[in-house]
Order: C-alpha cells, then structure tokens, then sequence
C-alpha cells in the first residue's frame, strides 16, 4: 500500500554564508522607515508531493533530493515538514 505525503521544503544560506539579497531588503526596509529590522535572510520555499509505502522511506528520499537537488549542502540548510495526505490501496 501506497501513501501519498505533501512535502513543505525550506531552504536557507548557512548563518556563516553571507546574504547579499537579504542585506539589499533590510537596506530598502530601512530606507522606508523600518529601522527595527535587525536582518534578513533570504531563502527558497518548495511543496512537492511523493509517494511512499511509509513515513521513513518518504524521509529518507526527501532527504536525498534535497541533498541532491534541492539545496547546495556547502551553503544551504534544510528542512521540510511531511503531511500525509492520503492513502492508495491498489483496489481498482
């Protein structure tokens, strides 16, 4: 039986990586006024759904796309939350 999960995947700049795009917003920011802005960090969001027989094998391949595809572990980090979104049974 096959389970389908919607994948909610984050990826950010490592804290030691240095964020251009986001120093340009927090510059703009302050420019309108929002001078208690402290920093901005800028990163990328991604939903995509999988199929898997359980939870873990759907971890374990989020895990691998992200490092393989998704994100550039030398500079990014991630993280996803994994919703299980329905269940195939293979009645047709």
């Amino acid at each position: 039986m096959q389970r389908k999960y919607l994948a909610k995947i984050f990826v950010t700049l490592r804290p030691s990586v240095l964020d251009p795009a986001g120093v340009a917003v927090q510059s703009g920011l302050k420019q309108m006024g929002y001078g208690n802005v402290e920093q901005v960090r800028i990163g990328k969001y991604m939903e995509l759904t999988l199929t898997a027989p359980d939870e873990t094998k759907a971890r374990n391949d989020l895990n691998q796309i992200c490092d393989q595809m998704l994100a550039n572990p030398v500079i990014e980090n991630y993280r996803f939350d994994l919703i299980e979104v329905e269940t195939q049974t293979g009645v047709f």
